[in-house]
Parts: C-alpha cells; sequence; structure tokens
C-alpha cells in the first residue's frame, strides 16, 4: 500500500488524480488540499476518508470548520499556508502531488523534498522558478520527481530507452492552442471566453490561457531544462496539432523515441504514481486509426513571443525564470479579471524582464521577493 497525500485536489490535476485513486485500490489518500471549493473537500472526505485535510482561503475558514463539523469529521484540519504544509510533509505519505497551480506550490513543495517525499510533480511553475534549488535539493535528500505534465511524463518514459550520455536532443510537443494560424491583429480581438477553448486538452483557466499565448510550453522548456539535466539548445519545441505523440527524445544514433497517447491527463498522473511499474489503464485506448495523419510545423515565435521571452530569460540565468513566471502568473491573472487586453499578457511581461534584468543569486528568499516586487510591478504596468 503505497500514501499519497494531494495540495490542490479540487483543481484539474488533483480531481484527475482522484480519479486514478478510485481504479488503483492499492493506493491510500492520506491527505488533500484545497483552497476554498468546500464542496469537493466533504467529496474527498467521504469518499476516501482521508484523514488530514486543509483549507488554504482563510476567508472560508468559518464555513469549513462548519462543514467539517456537520459530518462528524474526526480527521486532522489545517487552514491556510502553514495547513498546505501540513498536507505536505505528512509523516504517512510516501509521495505528494503537487497539482496547486503557481507560486504557491514552492514552499510546499520544497518543504515535502526536505521531508524526503517522493515528488508527482504538476505544479511546473515550482521548477520554472526555483528548478536548481528543487533538483539540487532533491538529489541531497535521495528524492524522486516524477513528472506529471503530459510532454515530461512523455520524455520521462522515452528516456528509458537509452542512457543520459546518449540523449541528443528534447522534443517538446505543443498542440499550438487555440489561435495556431492567427496573426497579431486576430490577437488583438481575443476575448477570455476565445482564449479558454483550448481544442483539445481539458485543464484550469490558468493552464489554458497559457497554452493559448505558447508561454506554456516556455515554462515546460525551462522545466525540462532542470529535470532532464539539458541545455536549452538541447530542447526544441514542434507543434503538434492532434497532441497525440506527447513528447519525443532523440539519441546520438539518431533514432527517434516517442510516447503517444490519447490527450488524457490520467495517464501521466497514473504513471508517476505507480513508477516504475505500469497498471491497468484508467485513460482511453489510442485508435491510431481513428487518430490518422499526425503532423508537426515549427512555432510561430513572431506572433507568440511568450516562447522565445522563456528560452531568453532561461538563458539569463539568475532569477530571470523567476522574474518570468510571476509577472506571467499576474498578468494571465489580470487577463482573467478582464483588466487587461489578450496581447497586453506578453507586453507586461516583457516590462517586466527589462525592468528586472539583474543576475541575482538565485535563493528562495531573493525568488520570493522578486516575486512580490514583479507582481507590483506588473499591476503598475497595467495601469499605465
Amino acid at each position: 500500500m503505497k500514501n499519497i497525500s494531494i495540495i490542490g485536489a479540487s483543481g484539474s490535476i488533483g480531481t484527475q488524480t482522484l480519479e486514478v485513486l478510485r481504479r488503483e485500490k492499492e493506493i491510500k489518500l492520506v491527505g488533500a488540499s484545497v483552497h476554498s471549493n468546500l464542496k469537493v473537500l466533504r467529496s474527498i472526505i467521504e469518499e476516501f476518508g482521508v484523514a488530514n485535510v486543509a483549507v488554504t482561503d482563510l476567508k472560508v475558514r468559518e464555513d469549513a470548520e462548519m462543514m467539517l463539523s456537520s459530518i462528524g469529521y474526526r480527521g486532522a484540519s489545517y487552514f491556510g499556508a502553514e495547513g498546505l504544509e501540513a498536507i505536505a510533509t505528512l509523516d504517512e505519505a510516501q509521495t505528494v502531488v503537487t497539482s496547486i497551480v503557481g507560486m504557491a506550490g514552492l514552499t510546499p513543495t520544497i518543504k515535502a523534498i526536505e521531508k524526503g517525499k517522493d515528488i508527482a510533480l504538476a505544479n511546473k511553475e515550482t521548477m520554472v522558478a526555483a528548478g536548481g534549488i528543487v533538483t539540487s535539493l532533491a538529489r541531497e535528500k535521495g528524492v524522486t520527481i516524477l513528472p506529471v505534465d503530459s510532454e515530461h511524463s512523455a520524455i520521462f518514459q522515452s528516456l528509458r530507452a537509452g542512457r543520459h550520455s546518449e540523449l541528443r536532443k528534447i522534443l517538446l510537443t505543443a498542440s499550438g492552442g487555440p489561435f495556431r494560424g492567427k496573426d497579431r491583429e486576430f490577437l488583438s480581438k481575443v476575448t477570455k471566453e476565445m482564449a479558454l477553448k483550448h481544442p483539445n486538452w481539458a485543464m484550469g483557466a490558468k493552464i489554458t490561457i497559457d497554452s493559448s499565448t505558447l508561454m506554456n510550453k516556455g515554462l515546460e522548456v525551462i522545466e525540462a531544462k532542470w529535470l532532464f539535466d539539458v541545455d536549452y539548445d538541447d530542447i526544441e519545441v514542434y507543434v503538434h496539432p492532434e497532441s497525440i505523440i506527447h513528447s519525443m527524445v532523440e539519441f546520438c544514433d539518431n533514432s527517434i523515441i516517442a510516447q503517444l497517447g490519447t490527450p488524457d491527463m490520467t495517464l501521466p498522473i497514473q504513471y508517476a504514481l505507480n513508477y516504475p511499474e505500469r497498471h491497468e489503464a484508467v485513460a482511453g485506448r489510442l485508435d491510431l486509426f481513428k487518430a490518422g495523419r499526425l503532423t508537426f510545423e515549427k512555432p510561430d515565435r513572431e506572433t507568440f513571443e511568450a516562447l522565445d521571452m522563456a528560452y531568453e530569460a532561461g538563458r539569463a540565468g539568475g532569477i530571470m525564470t523567476a522574474v518570468l513566471n510571476s509577472a506571467n502568473e499576474e498578468a494571465v491573472d489580470l487577463f482573467l479579471k478582464d483588466r487587461i487586453g489578450y496581447l497586453d499578457i506578453t507586453r507586461i511581461i516583457g516590462e517586466c524582464l527589462r525592468r528586472f534584468d539583474q543576475r541575482v543569486e538565485p535563493s528562495i528568499g531573493n525568488i520570493l521577493e522578486a516575486d512580490r516586487e514583479v507582481r507590483d510591478y506588473a499591476r503598475s504596468v497595467a495601469k499605465g
């Protein structure tokens, strides 16, 4: 029996992890956090009998306590940021699924690694902002980081075909998002409703917007650099509209190994939770006859500037990827609140990268301080 906890259990990855657990009877859920969705939290308690829960939004603490009391909950309950860390560091959990979105996942992930927990990583922002720190700490603690993103899971699986020393290049696939083939004139008129309609994947709002700008792929490039210990020059992005090949690796003998599957996140989640074993599928079976033709295109870097911004921030070093991540999070949040236009997202990110073009030594303290400063500046730029 493997014990796991989930931080961000009410989000897209969290709920799909629960779907996997319904089929995986040898995995026990011992802890779960939600932000404010008490309906989901109640259903998790009633279905899985989870003994440790956390609610991070302090505005609903009173309602949460009333709900827990009304169902006679006898487990441990935690609140706020401290509650998130409590769920991430439970003694009885061997693996922590980090499915919370954004920089909020950084500190609990660090705390979990310090406690020797394996990480099923769905929070890419942790690796983008502090990849060097996280991977170094994981090596020190003997912790395994198991990627849950479909692309990084595909790379992880494909790399089992050879040695790291034989790896030539990572071929990272992208769907192209809902605006593939469009020009900047079209993008200037994009609304929130348009950007939230992804052609292939069902995801949360923030990652869906990131996919539409190609920033999601840029963040994944940075994540891949740290997860797989490669140079940025050895990561190439391919637009693959069908989302059947989730990513590939090229070895020194010119062999290309790919991982294929339906666009269903339960597959990489299940693989991460059971690694190194494979269990009977939760995801649907891929029918290659129905899939038909598989196509590839070069990304349109002129129209979708975010991808090159990510490469440039990564190559700059220091805390620039953290600056990129914070600026993007804040800009996307402003767009989702209808306070800026679609093209303002990359405009604000670009202005933040120019404003904070510093080679500051990456440390958790410097990253968290930069996060606050960048968000303040992004909001001021938006008002201007």
